[in-house]
């Protein structure tokens, strides 16, 4: 059954846009990890919401794809993740939500048809 999982980021004030550029950098290469499923995991911000203070200041987004809550388990424990949290995130957080669910069974087609559209569009840019 897969497992969504959804991060919210808010930095403190003092933490530049250069910061923040290379922390999304980071979080885009634990897409190549086995445990994210056919490495769906997206990076997206600022945020665009109108009004603006319905996002209560978080800045940055995550969404990711996981087989089971394996693993997901697998992901918040490994090396990268571990490192891109603890040198880019922790020390500069002024808040972080996390959020994870498993997708009912019969929702689960939606998830696959991400993982098609996914490929279908990386065909098209090929061709």
């Amino acid at each position: 059954m897969t497992v969504v999982h959804i991060v919210l980021f808010k930095f403190l004030p003092s933490v530049t846009q250069a910061h923040k550029q290379k922390f999304v950098s980071e979080l885009k290469l634990l897409k190549s990890l086995p445990c994210v499923q056919d490495n769906r995991l997206i990076v997206g911000g600022p945020s665009i919401t109108d009004p603006i203070e319905r996002s209560k200041g978080f800045e940055i987004a995550l969404l990711s794809f996981h087989r089971d809550r394996q693993g997901l388990e697998e992901y918040q424990k490994s090396d990268e993740h571990h490192r891109v949290t603890s040198e880019y995130l922790w020390p500069y957080k002024e808040d972080v939500t996390r959020f994870d669910f498993e997708v009912d069974e019969e929702d689960e087609y939606m998830c696959q048809f991400i993982a098609k559209g996914m490929l279908n569009g990386a065909v098209k840019e090929a061709q």
